[in-house]
């Protein structure tokens, strides 16, 4: 087998005939290899969904590396040895492609498809291949199902699998049930139709009564009706005099308000009062002049500051040594200072006397001309000395005054500098702000007068504009007085125009009618209610009639009972037939499962004897399956619920290994799987199925998946049964 398939990549496996051992850890791909083999050999379910707790195969065996899922099964069957190939061409049909050549050329086997292929090689239908010889460690019990039903069914009878007693059985239960089951069914349907039909004829005669009862009183009601809108006619004619008066009283009104209107607008023209829009434009403009003679002060405001400005930083600089100078002039200035203290020709002059004294004493009193010599140039050295140091100390002094003074002139032309620079900007804002307010003031003043001149067209006494702007109020009172005329005129043009169209045609010279008894409201009252008392008895009447014509004539009502009541009997002959025919059929399964649960059981307890080393005797089990074993010496069957749990897989693999023998065919013998079957036995019975399993090996190919090392130590050195060792990477 070569599958992509599940954690499966590319992955290949080969198998001997007889018994084959696989040993794997958890997790290596055993029970991948097993649902690989049958989907192979039976297909992939595509319309299988997945469910809460279960995924479709189709999901749970996607390649893990997403390629697209397929496979190869290399096999013989008899003397042929064939070629399966399955691939995916779309995705929602994995392993829907089949293929089967004949081994080694490109010929295809005859007759075998994707879809009858395992049934076809094996013999059996997937269903009763899993119920059998396909065996998992979560699966070892048996499940009921129809085709291993049929298969059963036909080695102890005819031979022909198209027989089910549990088909049989539910498709005779479907028509009981179709008949009757609890309340829903065939005659519980037909009963209610009948008494349905029997409750509408009692129904008939009430209807008929509460028709005529309903009938009688919307006869009455409307003769009351008529009475009542002949009251209110009355009131139309006495309500139409009074429209006529009202509408006499609308045109005297409205001729009185177009008059006033017409008063206003000559008045206006005659004083050329202007119109609303000049009005708002002039009263906009002198709004607008407020705004600028606010700018025009702030302007000036600003001004007076920043002439402050300027002053101050005059005044500044004029208190400076350098007032009059340029900052580059004022650098250049001279730097007045004491001149610079020189060695003083009157100590040379001194030394020299004393040189010439002391030398002169000497020689006279000694007689020595060379130490007079000698002492007259030490002392005017000393002299000389004593002068040079003073004057030295002196020029230090000069020195340090200098570089003071230049240090304190050079902060002095800074702050000097500094000022210049601060009254240059004082004096350029003074008269940048001067040119603002004068620019502002004009535009004001050529702004005022010329709207000024404008509203003195007029408005002849408009000379500032305080009275100008009450002028212009004046004028749009009067220009609003005018307005609310003509709307008054206009309304009372429209009331009268509406009141004209509705005003009902003049009588002539008739007298007005006498004013009702009752007011509209009361009437109006009435007549409602007796309205909808009418509407209801003519709808309850009409519902009537509806009701009597919706449950139909008597006469086919009769009829239609008695139809139904010849059907309900002969349905019950029916439901009384199929009773007796699922009695008998059930008879004949007991019957059947008598013949074929003894030869199962023995066969069974022949395995489970050998599995247990003899410790159990019988096996028997009911058509369901249901499973009960015997011990040795001992007469009492005990169900498997209380056997331990490996004893019950014990037993269990016991009567799926007897299923085999006797479901599967004898030729051609279909390969038993067991997908980690031993797990749960003990040392000792997992060594008597290995031994049974090897004997049977002798007959079909057997393949073991375990994730144990005991079953390939114990055939070890064993030629006759195949062991593999599988890793995490194979």
């Amino acid at each position: 087998m070569t599958a992509t398939f599940g954690k499966l990549q590319n992955r290949t496996l080969e198998l001997k005939d007889g018994l084959n051992i696989i040993e794997a850890p958890n997790e290596t791909g055993k029970s991948t290899w097993c649902a690989f083999l049958l989907a192979m050999l039976y297909g992939i379910n595509s319309r299988e969904r997945d469910k809460a707790g279960f995924i479709a195969d189709k999901n749970r065996y996607a390649p893990w590396s997403g390629a697209a899922m397929s496979g190869r099964l290399d096999c013989r069957v008899g003397a042929d040895e064939l070629s399966l190939t399955r691939t995916t061409r779309r995705q929602t049909a994995p392993m829907g492609d089949f293929q089967a050549l004949y081994a080694g050329t490109g010929d295809s086997f005859p007759g075998l498809t994707g879809q009858n292929c395992g049934e076809a090689l094996l013999g059996v239908s997937r269903e009763v291949y899993e119920r059998s010889a396909f065996i998992r460690q979560s699966g070892m019990t048996i499940t009921q199902d129809a085709g291993l039903e049929r298969r059963i069914a036909a080695l102890i009878t005819s031979g022909e699998e198209d027989t089910s007693y549990t088909e049989a059985a539910d498709a005779l239960k479907k028509q009981l049930n179709r008949r009757r089951h609890n309340k829903t069914g065939q005659i519980p349907t037909l009963e209610g139709e009948l008494l349905d039909i029997r409750r509408q004829l009692s129904e008939l005669d009430a209807l008929e009564a509460q028709l005529q009862s309903a009938r009688h009183q919307s006869e009455a009601l409307s003769l009351r009706e008529h009475e009542l809108m002949a009251e209110l006619s009355l009131h139309d004619r006495w309500e139409a005099a009074r429209e006529q008066q009202a509408l006499s009283e609308a045109e005297a009104a409205a001729a009185q308000a177009e008059q006033t209107a017409e008063d206003l607008r000559r008045r206006i023209q005659e004083d050329r009062i202007p119109e609303n829009e000049t009005i708002g434009r002039l009263r906009g403009a002198l709004v607008n002049l407020e705004t600028t003679r606010k700018s025009v002060n702030k302007a000036r405001s600003e001004r007076d500051e920043a002439v402050k400005v300027l002053l101050r930083a005059e005044a500044a600089v004029n208190e400076t040594p350098f007032t009059g100078l340029t900052p580059e002039q004022a650098e250049k200035s001279p730097l007045d200072l004491d001149p610079k203290p020189r060695f003083p020709l009157w100590a040379f002059l001194l030394a020299i006397l004393c040189g010439a004294g002391l030398g002169a004493v000497l020689w006279f009193a000694l007689k020595n001309p060379l130490l007079a010599v000698v002492a007259g140039c030490a002392l005017f050295g000393v002299v000389a000395l004593a002068a040079g140091l003073s004057t030295s100390k002196k020029q230090s002094s000069w020195e340090a005054l200098a570089a003071e003074a230049r240090q304190r002139r050079n902060e002095e032309l800074s702050a000097y500098t500094a000022l210049y620079r601060a009254n240059q900007e004082a004096r350029a804002e003074a008269d940048r702000r001067s040119a603002t307010a004068e620019a502002l003031y004009n535009t004001l003043s050529s702004n005022e007068q010329a709207i000024l001149l404008e509203i003195r067209r007029f408005a002849p006494d408009a000379f500032d504009s305080s009275t100008a702007d009450s002028l212009l109020r004046g004028c749009a009172v009067r220009r609003q007085e005018l307005t609310k005329a003509e709307a008054a005129a206009r309304e009372a043009r429209m009331r009268l125009d509406l009141m004209t169209q509705k005003a009902p045609a003049p009588t002539g010279g008739s007298a007005p009618p006498e004013p009702p008894a009752r007011s509209r409201e009361a009437i109006t009252a009435e007549l409602a209610a007796v309205q909808a008392d009418l509407s209801a008895a003519r709808s309850a009447a009409d519902r009537l009639a509806g009701q009597l014509h919706a449950i139909g004539d008597p006469v086919v009502l009769r009829s239609e009972a008695a139809r139904l009541e010849e059907e309900i009997a002969a349905l019950e002959g029916e439901y009384a037939a199929i009773r007796l025919a699922m009695d008998t059929l059930e008879g004949a399964n007991t019957t059947l499962q008598n013949r074929f649960s003894p030869e199962l059981g023995r066969r069974a307890a022949e395995i489970f004897s050998v599995l247990t080393d003899g410790k159990y005797s019988g096996v028997v089990l009911d058509r369901a399956f249901h499973l009960s074993a015997e011990q040795a010496g001992d007469s009492v069957y005990r169900p498997s619920a209380l056997l331990s749990a490996g004893a019950a897989d014990q037993l269990y693999l016991a009567v799926r290994l007897a299923i085999c023998d006797l479901v599967l065919p004898g030729e051609d013998r279909a390969p038993i799987v067991l997908d980690d079957a031993l797990a749960s036995f003990d040392n000792d019975r997992c060594a008597a199925a290995l031994r049974w399993l090897k004997e049977e090996g002798k007959r079909r190919q057997i393949l073991l998946f375990t994730c144990h090392n005991r079953e390939a130590a114990f055939f070890a050195g064993d030629e006759e049964v195949s062991v593999q060792r599988l890793t995490a990477d194979v």
